[in-house]
């Protein structure tokens, strides 16, 4: 049964932690798993939230803050000291260890290290420390299970027991050679079926997946989504083993990379979370509504340029809003496919030519459908005259709206910066001017007459 933190538990709890009903605390903590326990603590404040941490089991503990929210988990490790801290890090794996100790301060990070009591781990946190965190070297973990592959099953088994005692989970047993190299994997399973003085050269599999420590970690996320790996090793441009990605790591950059690409297209500039402060939200939504009400003034400055032509035909202004919806609904759609085609580097890669080429006949035959509907509906509404005007200008509209949203977003990733940006405020506001400006050029055209 899943747990669901109710008010009634969160007193009990509260009232535990301030009476010092320890045995209470230590019983009610292991019924429940460490993300529930994670829940728990984001509602009480630090010192409530410190106290019940120190009765649960210390592995259990490290994996908590391994795992907070890192908005949370910044103030709650400030109240630790180095000496606290160090042995909840000797008990993360060394990946999470270095995501924790990048954040803290030098002084601190060189502290906690120097108190571990665990110099392998220690040793571990200090060859990952040197990778950026956007390279598979800075998301890997040192901690795995390998053998040399002169060894039999046997001594594999043993290797095994020895190297497993520091791993959570053994994926694999990856086969290396005297030198470290890495040379493919067994399976567990083909270990516990083969003979015990069966050679490890003889049953391990060559074919194996790996990625060297400077891929990007979107890379690395699209090479175990496309072969389908709970793990992948990581090695060095000589090929030597050096440690491993397992698949929480990546759903965790995956998971990022989506909130990043949403607060994007949202037309949030900067991570912003529903608790923040209100000064932090109104200054991740303020860049993209000021130059959105920018944008809508100049589209204002352009329907006031053609205040003759709406004298002339009033109903000219009951098709403003449909321009613009439509332009903007383009934009991103378009925009919103290339970017995805721009993260997918499995796929077939068009060359600039042909993606244009494939939207213009797309954009015809969108921008047909639309235009000849809207231009029907003028002579529903006894207006024959604006059927040329409305038909033409949404087709027009489409167009262009998705030659922007095409060229955009490449130009932006081009240039180095993030394309998903492409998809927000700023395409709809483009187009909206455009195309207010496009509607009324054809009707000051079509309609000199009048």
């Amino acid at each position: 049964m899943t747990f669901e933190l109710t008010k009634d538990y969160l007193d009990r709890i509260q009232t535990a932690i301030e009476t010092g009903d320890d045995t209470l605390l230590r019983a009610e903590m292991e019924e429940l798993y460490p993300a529930d326990i994670s829940g728990i603590l984001y509602e009480l404040d630090t010192e409530s939230a410190r106290y019940l941490l120190n009765l649960v089991d210390r592995g259990v503990g490290a994996e908590i803050i391994a795992n907070l929210d890192d908005s949370i988990r910044d103030e709650f490790v400030a109240s630790f000291t180095s000496a606290d801290l160090a042995p909840f890090v000797e008990e993360m794996d060394s990946d999470d260890a270095v995501d924790l100790l990048n954040e803290q301060s030098v002084q601190v990070r060189e502290e906690v290290i120097g108190l571990m009591e665990d110099r392998e781990q220690a040793r571990f946190i200090i060859d990952l420390l040197h990778y950026d965190e956007d390279v598979a070297g800075g998301l890997m973990q040192k901690e795995l299970v390998k053998v040399n592959v002169n060894t039999n099953v046997n001594q594999c088994i043993e290797e095994i027991r020895q190297q497993a005692e520091d791993v959570q989970k053994v994926y694999a047993v990856y086969v290396v050679d005297d030198a470290g190299i890495l040379l493919g994997f067994v399976s567990l399973k083909k270990i516990v079926l083969s003979r015990k003085y069966t050679k490890i050269a003889d049953i391990y599999e060559q074919d194996v997946v790996s990625v060297e420590t400077y891929r990007p970690v979107d890379e690395v996320a699209e090479i175990m989504q496309k072969y389908d790996l709970d793990a992948v090793p990581v090695v060095n441009v000589q090929g030597r083993l050096l440690g491993l990605i397992t698949i929480d790591d990546v759903v965790d950059v995956i998971t990022e990379q989506a909130e990043d690409d949403l607060q994007a297209i949202s037309g949030l500039s900067g991570e912003v979370e529903e608790d923040d402060t209100l000064w932090v939200r109104a200054k991740a939504q303020l860049p993209w509504l000021v130059a959105g009400a920018v944008g809508s003034l100049l589209a204002a400055t352009v329907i006031n340029g053609f205040q003759s032509e709406l004298g002339k035909v009033a109903a000219l202004a009951a098709f403003i809003p449909i321009i613009g919806s439509t332009g903007g609904n383009v934009g991103i759609q378009t925009a919103s496919l290339i970017v995805q085609s721009l993260s997918d580097s499995s796929g077939l890669d068009y060359s600039l030519g042909q993606r244009l080429l494939r939207t213009l006949v797309l954009a015809l035959l969108n921008g047909a459908v639309v235009g000849l509907m809207a231009g029907c509906y003028t002579l529903l509404i006894g207006e024959p005259r604006l059927f040329p005007v409305v038909s033409l200008s949404l087709l027009s509209v489409v167009l262009l709206a998705s030659f922007m949203g095409t060229i955009t977003p490449l130009l932006l990733d081009r240039i180095g910066i993030n394309p998903a940006v492409a998809s927000g405020p700023f395409i709809t506001t483009a187009n909206d001017l455009i195309g207010i400006g496009v509607y009324f050029s054809i009707a000051n055209y079509l309609l000199a007459e009048l």
